[in-house]
């Protein structure tokens, strides 16, 4: 079909994705992309971080059962760990990324080999890993007593995490690990999370069922037009939101991919938006979310705790009568609106701008990503 016939973006938008598409088979995805191994290894160093407070200083960390503690704990509760400690970030961080970089293969080589690898080697690159960091939380913690686990626990006050529970036999061992990668709602409470002594490994069963949602989404990218996928994506955003739906953080992973390697994200984010004999920066807008977001985190986590999950209900119950989800279930990992503010703000950022790539692609940090479970 020839340019003439590509249909235009409304003005606005035509800055920042045009209306021609990349042709298929070809690429424009640059050879270094480790700034995003380094984004995901400052996640590493973050997720340690959270670790250790929920182990040894629980009453620190954000929405914490620890609700009292140590004054100390409180002030790091309140400040520290708003930034570098917060779970509900942290997760919605890496829920994103994967979005982020499993589309960037076919999105580079828009084959259907391509394509079916992707899909093909996502359980088992999945798998491999989970086994065996599952295979020995289940051993270690099956075959001897985890008691001293609960007295120390008992003894600090800790109502923030639990001990590692025992599996008796082979078939729960064997069940646990397969709905890992068959559960579809209430990740927090299948048994492999409560044998793994984080409480974190319902992550896994989160990134593989979106993994699909993103691959089945990227076929529209090579057959589709520039300004129908853009509108088809927010579109779906959108509804995503309003179900309350993971799907929300990955297909917008999925749009900003296809922006920066088949609509030249940077140099349009860079040059903004003119009107008249004016030139408007657009990257002030990327900040100002980013700010909304931490304004909003420490409004309803050192101002407002009570409120703090307020947000949550304001969702169609999707699984119980259709109206608002006035029975969410908080102990269950959810999106947030705060987290997807700084989330899409940074990541605009990132992608604008070369100094916080040279960043990410130090040394320390790209170490870390590459050791981490990420793929």
């Amino acid at each position: 079909m020839s340019a003439t016939m590509e249909p235009t973006l409304p003005s606005k938008l035509k800055a920042f994705f045009p209306s021609s598409s990349t042709p298929q088979g070809t690429t424009s995805l640059s050879i270094d992309q480790n700034y995003l191994i380094g984004l995901r290894g400052l996640l590493v160093f973050q997720s340690f971080l959270f670790v250790f407070f929920q182990t040894f200083l629980p009453a620190a960390l954000p929405d914490s059962k620890n609700v009292d503690g140590p004054t100390y704990q409180v002030v790091l509760r309140k400040s520290f760990s708003v930034l570098f400690a917060n779970e509900a970030l942290i997760y919605s961080w890496i829920i994103f990324l994967s979005a982020r970089t499993i589309c960037l293969p076919y999105l580079a080589n828009k084959t259907r080999e391509v394509g079916a690898s992707s899909i093909f080697r996502r359980g088992i690159r999945l798998w491999i890993p989970t086994f065996i960091a599952y295979s020995f939380a289940a051993a270690a913690f099956s075959t001897s007593s985890t008691d001293y686990i609960s007295e120390f626990l008992a003894s600090t006050g800790n109502i923030s995490t639990i001990a590692p529970m025992r599996l008796r036999n082979f078939l729960l061992y064997f069940n646990s690990l397969f709905e890992i990668f068959w559960v579809n709602k209430r990740y927090a409470s299948q048994a492999a999370n409560d044998v793994f002594p984080s409480g974190t490994l319902w992550i896994v069963s989160v990134l593989f069922q979106q993994s699909y949602t993103v691959y089945i989404t990227m076929i529209i990218v090579p057959n589709t037009r520039t300004s129908w996928r853009v509108k088809a994506m927010l579109a779906f955003i959108v509804a995503a939101f309003w179900v309350q739906s993971w799907a929300w953080y990955s297909v917008t992973g999925l749009i900003i991919a296809d922006a920066v390697l088949n609509m030249d994200f940077q140099f349009r984010s860079l040059k903004g938006f003119k009107i008249g004999n004016f030139g408007i920066p657009v990257w002030p807008l990327y900040a100002i979310m980013v700010v909304t977001g931490f304004i909003l985190q420490f409004a309803f986590i050192s101002g407002k705790p009570s409120m703090r999950d307020n947000e949550l209900y304001g969702h169609t119950a999707l699984y119980d009568d259709g109206f608002l989800n006035e029975n969410a279930d908080l102990d269950q990992p959810m999106p947030r609106v705060d987290n997807y503010l700084i989330i899409l703000g940074s990541i605009l950022l990132i992608e604008t701008f070369e100094w916080p790539r040279s960043v990410l692609r130090g040394g320390f940090f790209v170490s870390l990503g590459k050791r981490s479970f990420s793929k």
